[in-house]
């Protein structure tokens, strides 16, 4: 009889100690975190393991892991149902930062682990599991720990991978661990992990001082420099048009050098962005102006973004920095067409039949093409055979929509010999043109309320106030509108682009020679036009 009582005692406790734990987790929806409750229940009945609220492929195969990562930290499952609900349950999640949440709530459910309520209340796991227990790199680490006070946690347990992006939140105790036997000896006190911390303010510069281009390393090609400098200067979009091997490319990877260093929230924004594509790798943050030149092979979707779960595209992985095209016309035209209103709009809205995503698109567009087929239309040194239909043809392939949102077109020629091998020429290094920039940010600054805006994004009922332009300046204005045949928003970048050379010259008001300038930087523009009247 005794024997009886003790082995039912025994089976009461065995059964108290299978039990429902919560862990809190999160996961990305665009470039914002949603707080998710990880549920776990242990309990008797056929050995099974269920992941419920609309987990991924990935998630479900998590099971697999987490039970033999377990196992080879020492805690053996016995043969128990596990049931995991993945709240709220509309909401679809991918990826494999739960394992780790998971993991842990087991853990709690069947005693091997008590962690404080306190703790467990304002804390959020996330991580992906190997089979001997290593925690891995997840992908949107940064977002989640960008959200993590609005959704009112304090502290983040993460992948050591990932503690060097998350430490940049400021208030926010980020726990970095690789292993889960480490983690469980935290949460009991046995060996505490010190919380990561970082000082991005200071690398920021040094990385940007430190870039390898330079302005100085191009020969002659003064006009496009000069267009450089203007685009750095008030966030102009630029066209290059010219022969192959005329410096094009290498004009436009120069760019970056002239460009101001990114602020801590513009890395904290950039950053964002790589962190939920994978990009950024297990030690680096994106501490310079991102330069992405996608291959005109490109997709829709990897070029705007998209994807049944979606994905930032390279228009977004170049957020504050640049986005080059090289041959323009190469690109199917209504992956060029989808371009317009993520350039105007800055963001991108990505729509599906649940939700509508939104990803940062505020980026500086250079674009390059051949003014023509063979590529040799006006070159010095060698001969066009391409006929007009031809060369209409291929400029065709570019909208006047498009063309409207680019404020710079500047003919690239290739150089003379005498040009290349010239001694006497003083090279004019990135240092000297970012002088003029510098001046000109500084002076938009002031004249703006918010810090990120420029001369490209003024807003059309602020030009009148803004720019104000002589009565010489007004007659070549009136003139270049009618001989152009400018649209409205042509006419206001012609006074945008106008007002940015004023500022470069510390000028307050916009005289004719900024305006002759400004007018000298639609070439093609000129061209199509001497089309239409040919024609």
């Amino acid at each position: 009889m005794k024997n009886r009582i003790t082995q039912k005692n025994k089976q009461q406790q065995r059964i108290t100690t299978l039990m429902h734990a919560k862990i809190f987790s999160a996961t990305t929806i665009g470039v914002n975190a949603k707080l998710v409750e990880v549920e776990v229940d242990v309990s008797f009945g056929i050995p099974n393991f269920f992941i419920v609220g609309l987990p991924d492929t990935a998630i479900k195969e998590s099971s697999k892991r987490i039970l033999a990562s377990l196992k080879n930290c020492g805690f053996p499952m016995p043969a128990k149902r596990f049931t995991v609900n993945l709240a709220p349950a509309d909401l679809k999640k991918e990826g494999t930062l739960f394992d780790l949440p998971i993991a842990i709530g087991i853990l709690q459910a069947m005693g091997h682990i008590r962690i404080d309520p306190e703790l467990l209340k304002t804390t959020l796991f996330l991580g992906e599991l190997s089979l001997d227990g290593g925690i891995r790199f997840i992908k949107g680490a940064l977002p989640i720990a960008y959200d993590t006070h609005k959704i009112g946690k304090k502290r983040i347990i993460l992948p050591q991978a990932n503690s060097k992006e998350a430490s940049l939140i400021k208030g926010l105790e980020v726990i970095g661990v690789m292993h889960l036997t480490e983690l469980i000896a935290h949460l009991r006190n046995e060996k505490p992990i010190a919380p990561t911390t970082s000082n991005p303010e200071i690398i920021i510069k040094k990385h940007h001082d430190e870039l390898p281009l330079d302005f100085s390393q191009v020969k002659s090609q003064t006009q496009a420099k000069r267009a450089l400098q203007i685009a750095a200067a008030g966030r102009h979009n630029i066209l290059f048009i010219g022969p192959p091997g005329a410096g094009k490319t290498m004009l436009a990877k120069r760019l970056p050098t002239i460009m101001p260093p990114m602020t801590f929230q513009e890395l904290l924004e950039t950053t964002k962005i790589y962190s939920i594509s994978g990009k950024l790798d297990t030690q680096s943050l994106v501490y310079t102006r991102p330069f992405r030149d996608p291959h005109h092979s490109i997709s829709q979707a990897g070029l705007i973004g998209g994807g049944s779960y979606p994905q930032p595209g390279e228009i977004s992985l170049a957020h504050n920095g640049i986005l080059f095209l090289d041959e323009l016309t190469e690109f199917k035209r209504d992956t060029l067409e989808a371009l317009r209103q993520p350039i105007e709009n800055q963001t991108v809205s990505i729509a599906r039949v649940n939700q509508s995503i939104k990803f940062p698109a505020s980026l500086l567009l250079v674009a390059a093409l051949n003014p023509c087929p063979c590529g040799f239309l006006g070159d010095k040194k060698r001969t066009c055979y391409c006929s007009k239909q031809q060369i209409t043809r291929y400029l065709n392939k570019l909208s006047g929509p498009l063309l409207d949102r680019i404020d710079l077109q500047v003919h690239v020629q290739s150089l003379e010999y005498d040009a290349i091998t010239a001694q006497h020429q003083q090279p004019v290094s990135s240092a000297m043109m970012y002088q003029k920039v510098q001046i000109a940010l500084e002076t938009q600054k002031q004249r703006f309320s918010t810090p990120d805006q420029f001369n490209s994004t003024m807003p059309p009922d602020s030009i009148e106030k803004l720019c104000i332009l002589t009565p010489g300046a007004e007659t070549i204005i009136k003139k270049a509108f009618d001989k152009l045949n400018l649209s409205m928003r042509g006419y206001h970048k012609l006074i945008k682009v106008s007002r940015t050379i004023a500022d470069l010259e510390s000028s307050e008001q916009i005289n004719a020679a900024h305006v002759q300038e400004a007018i000298m930087y639609r070439s093609l523009d000129h061209y199509l036009e001497q089309q239409r009247t040919n024609h």
